[in-house]
C-alpha cells in the first residue's frame, strides 16, 4: 500500500489527514494531521448542557414526596437491621448465660460429688481405725485375762 497523502473524515466536525513519513523493513511510520473543524458543520454531540424545562409545582411536589417515602423506606431498614442486631446481642447474652449457668451447676455438682467422696472416703477410715482399736482393745483384754487367769492361778 503507498499512502503519499491520504484524507479521512471520520465525522463531520474534525478532518484527518494521514501521510507516510518513512518506510522501513521493521514497519512503517505515519503522521497523522487533524484540521480545523467546519465552521458550518454541526456535530453529534452538542457543546452545551441542554436546557431543562420548568419544573411544575405537582412534580416538585410529586419528587418531594418520592424523596420522603425513599427516606422513610431507608429508615424503616435501617431501623429493622438495628432491631435484628439487638435481637442477636440478646441472643448471644441469653446463650452466654445459659453456659455460664449451666457451668456453674456441672462445677457445683462436681465439687459436691467430691466433697461426698471425701467425706466417704474419711468415714470409711474412721470406721477402720475404730475396727482397729477395737480388735487392740480385745486382744489387750485377752493379754490381761491370760495374765490374771495365771496370777490366779500361781497364787493357789
Amino acid at each position: 500500500m503507498n499512502f503519499d497523502l491520504v484524507t479521512c473524515v471520520i465525522c463531520p466536525l474534525i478532518d484527518i489527514q494521514v501521510k507516510e513519513i518513512d518506510k522501513r523493513a521493521s514497519g512503517q511510520a505515519f503522521e497523522v494531521i487533524l484540521g480545523t473543524p467546519a465552521p458550518d458543520a454541526k456535530g453529534e454531540f452538542p457543546l452545551s448542557p441542554p436546557k431543562k424545562k420548568d419544573l411544575s409545582l405537582e412534580e416538585i411536589q410529586r419528587k418531594l414526596e418520592a424523596a420522603e417515602e425513599r427516606r422513610k423506606s431507608h429508615e424503616a431498614e435501617v431501623l429493622k437491621h438495628l432491631a435484628e442486631k439487638r435481637e442477636h446481642e440478646k441472643e448471644v447474652q441469653r446463650k452466654a448465660m445459659e453456659e455460664n449457668n449451666n457451668f456453674s451447676k456441672i462445677a457445683e455438682e462436681k465439687l459436691n460429688q467430691k466433697m461426698e467422696a471425701n467425706k466417704e472416703n474419711k468415714e470409711a477410715l474412721q470406721a477402720a481405725m475404730s475396727e482397729k482399736f477395737k480388735e487392740k482393745d480385745k486382744k489387750l483384754e485377752e493379754v490381761r485375762a491370760k495374765k490374771e487367769t495365771k496370777e490366779g492361778g500361781a497364787e493357789n
